[in-house]
């Protein structure tokens, strides 16, 4: 059987992300959404999730944007002289390796971003990571654990399936210098955490057989999406996308990705798209259903 989860990632990030998420569940192909617990708009997110019976939403694990939930006190080697997160996976990647960023800060702010969305009335089916930092060497584990501790049963592998990759990339639409440094990224992942889907399944967490959407990161293309779903394989895909709507509160933000959360909006709402899905055969669902199957 093949089963395919489409999960829009940043939800709460701000308001126009949250409508273009919301557009493209209700009218496209997007059956799950990771939530922001420190986004800006993390209260509007929660209020329609609740008004949005059938969309799944998980906890989007961040170390990288805005103020921590936990108290600054005790998470200062994750924040900057502001007091606020600014490490991508790159940097806290080097400071973990200098022994610069203390495991025990990292399993207390994520531990309170996840009781906040469960505080907030959200059940997780799933928890990943802002910008897959959750992969890092020693932070998978930290995730796993939180888990099993709040009952979460499935977690993101960031580890994308080669052929998947190739598939994506079909267009000419995108930008080949971006598309190439993010596939390089993807390649990292897989050699940080290769054992990935072993560790959560010696803990009882599922995970999806494949994942994509990495390196297509801001660079969808519709003749991408159509060819990956023209190959698709059997077994449970995960891809990761970004809808959204580029409104004030984005465009005050360092996040590059601005105006291609306007465009893969399109693109996972495009009839084209929705039609493939069914002509195919492929199953849309989320983690919910995944692990209820299992």
């Amino acid at each position: 059987m093949k089963n395919l989860i489409v999960n829009a990632d940043d939800l709460g990030w701000t308001e126009g992300v949250n409508r273009g998420i919301f557009d493209a569940f209700r009218g496209g192909i997007v059956t799950s959404a990771t939530l922001l617990a420190n986004g800006t708009a993390f209260a509007e997110a929660v209020k329609a999730a609740k008004s949005a019976p059938g969309l799944a939403v998980g906890v989007h694990l961040n170390l990288s944007d805005g103020a921590p939930v936990a108290d600054r006190e005790s998470v200062t080697s994750l924040l900057n002289d502001d007091g606020n997160f600014a490490e991508g996976p790159e940097g806290l990647l080097l400071k973990r390796a200098r022994g610069g960023l203390i495991l025990d800060e990292v399993e207390e702010e994520w531990d309170a971003q996840i009781q906040k969305v469960r505080d907030a009335g959200i059940r997780p089916t799933h928890l990943d990571g802002h910008k897959h930092v959750h992969m890092l060497p020693g932070l998978f584990e930290i995730a796993l654990r939180l888990a099993k501790r709040h009952g979460i049963e499935a977690i993101r592998v960031s580890l994308e399936e080669s052929s998947l990759r190739a598939a994506l990339a079909s267009g000419s639409q995108h930008r080949t210098g971006v598309v190439m440094k993010q596939g390089v990224q993807a390649r990292g992942l897989k050699l940080l955490a290769r054992d990935a889907r072993k560790q959560a399944a010696r803990m009882g967490i599922a995970t999806a057989d494949y994942f994509c959407g990495i390196a297509q990161t801001g660079e969808l293309t519709l003749e991408g999406v159509e060819k990956l779903l023209k190959n698709f394989p059997e077994g449970t895909t995960e891809l990761i996308c970004h809808p959204g709507y580029a409104d004030e509160a984005l465009q005050k933000t360092a996040t590059r990705l601005q105006a291609s959360r306007q465009k893969e909006l399109e693109i996972l709402t495009d009839t084209r798209i929705r039609n493939l899905v069914a002509s195919h055969g492929i199953r849309l669902i989320d983690y919910g259903s995944l692990t209820q199957e299992g």
